[in-house]
């Protein structure tokens, strides 16, 4: 199987930037799709999402790694939807940490303990009044087959919301400073405009 670093360089690519963000969109050898959206000013990854073919051959619903998708707007799905009030995770990437947000979660920070599940490669977060409970991947830990460290995870809370922090290992700041120098010298549209720019 192809390396990511690989599969990011061998993809096509087109680039727009809309609304303040820089949107890529990327197709994999395989037709698999890739949509990804930064920050144009502090250039944070902000959404990151994926799309594959069905086995007919038409376009699957996208399925979102980082960020959240927008809210139901069919009227069909209307009836059946998670409550506004329940706890709500959404990831985000800055330049030097992976970072979830975990809104409608009113407990004070003590309450929380996070620990590294090393066998599963993941992060479990509980409360100590068992209210909560969350398993969350890291998924560019595991495309580049790096350990996870307890010493990495920080955890801060206000407003009803927990926010985890995990730095970022050196591998993966090194490479994403190179993917983000090939982004920004990608030709980009701007909305409204007709062309793509693909690489």
């Amino acid at each position: 199987m192809a390396t990511w670093v690989e599969m990011l360089k061998t993809a096509q690519k087109t680039c727009l930037v809309q609304d303040g963000r820089k949107k890529v969109h990327y197709t994999f050898k395989n037709q698999t799709e890739m949509a990804e959206e930064y920050d144009m000013v502090s250039f944070d990854l902000l959404v990151r999402k994926f799309r594959k073919k069905s086995t007919l051959g038409s376009a699957g619903k996208w399925e979102y790694e980082i960020g959240e998708g927008s809210h139901i707007s069919n009227m069909e799905e209307l009836s059946i939807r998670e409550s506004n009030t329940a706890p709500r995770l959404s990831a985000k990437y800055s330049k030097n940490a992976f970072q979830w947000r975990i809104r409608n979660l009113p407990y004070p920070l003590e309450n929380y303990s996070i620990t590294v599940d090393e066998e599963n490669r993941q992060l479990i977060l509980r409360t100590k009044n068992k209210k909560y409970f969350k398993r969350i991947s890291i998924v560019d830990m595991d495309r580049f087959r790096l350990p996870l460290k307890q010493s990495a995870i920080k955890l801060a809370h206000a407003n009803n919301c927990l926010l985890i922090t995990y730095q970022k290992p050196s591998e993966i700041v090194e490479h994403e400073k190179v993917i983000q120098k090939e982004l920004r010298k990608m030709k980009a549209s701007h909305d409204g405009d007709v062309e793509c720019n693909p690489s």
